[in-house]
């Protein structure tokens, strides 16, 4: 087996990452791969700063975007921390080596009237119950996708309107749910005894009774959202940013919206202020007699 692929197993069994995510490390580290063969680098130890450095450029001039060239830096400093802690290497060539810097991209929400529109759904089937229960959970919770698919049963409570999830990393974290939230759970959890098949533990089941996919999630999100004529573009992960977003307006409790989301860093959390402050600057233009334009 190459070291790659005892990356790729150490990434799911020992650090327990999604598959998704170490899907994406294999994608960025199978491009590393490909270059080093073009470069006729058959060996990770003679791979030295300059190599990676080379690399990144390499890609950024490709087209590939600052965020990307980011991403793939990070794989390949992640790999060869790996290399290093198994032995393979003495050193990791890719520490200290910077992407081209990206301009801070603020993520899209929809407003709350645009989200009342979206949970405004009026169940007629059970399949509907579940729509409404996942959307409304998504945006009470600020649920990350797979959060919401790998939600388990016993991890819901309804008594004390909580949902215990596993994040990021494997770190657990308890989120409240809100009252509209749990009105429809409970409607879809009374609907979903006669669709799940025997033995089946996900609170969410597709038509078959099994769990539902994250793919399939975000179809149904962007087909209710186009049946309540939003914007092009809604997501399942749009559900989070708002939360964050309105949370925000609401409190001014930095730290709190990072502890709910279950970030790392309280960084990765600030990226709120821009949108909150622009929701401010809003405000203040519509509303300061020295900043409302004369008619």
């Amino acid at each position: 087996m190459n070291w790659i692929e005892r990356f790729h197993q150490h990434l799911a069994a020992e650090r327990r990452l999604s598959p998704l995510t170490v899907s994406a490390y294999r994608r960025e580290l199978d491009a590393f791969a490909q270059w080093c063969a073009q470069q006729q680098l058959d060996d990770w130890a003679r791979i030295d700063a300059q190599h990676v450095r080379s690399f990144a450029a390499r890609s950024h001039a490709g087209g590939l975007q600052a965020r990307s060239v980011q991403r793939r830096l990070s794989a390949v400093r992640t790999f060869f921390g790996f290399l290093m802690r198994e032995g393979a290497v003495t050193h990791n060539p890719a520490v200290g080596i910077s992407a081209p810097k990206a301009g801070k991209r603020l993520p899209h929400t929809l407003d709350v009237d645009q989200m009342g529109r979206l949970l405004s759904l009026t169940p007629r089937n059970a399949l509907e119950w579940r729509d409404l229960a996942m959307m409304e959970l998504l945006y009470s919770s600020g649920l990350r996708l797979a959060e919401l698919t790998g939600l388990e049963l016993e991890n819901l409570s309804l008594a004390d309107r909580t949902v215990r999830v596993l994040g990021k990393g494997r770190k657990e974290r308890v989120m409240p749910v809100g009252k509209q939230a749990v009105a429809a759970l409970r409607g879809w959890l009374r609907e979903r005894a006669a669709l799940a098949a025997p033995g089946e533990t996900a609170v969410f089941i597709n038509h078959r009774g099994r769990r539902i996919g994250a793919r399939a999630v975000q179809l149904l999100v962007a087909r209710h959202a186009r049946a309540q004529g939003l914007p092009q573009g809604v997501h399942p992960h749009l559900f989070r940013h708002s939360f964050a977003t309105h949370l925000l307006e609401s409190s001014r409790d930095l730290r709190a919206v990072q502890e709910l989301l279950g970030h790392a860093s309280i960084s990765t959390t600030q990226v709120y202020t821009h949108l909150d402050f622009q929701h401010l600057a809003r405000i203040y233009e519509s509303s300061h007699p020295r900043a409302r334009r004369r008619g």
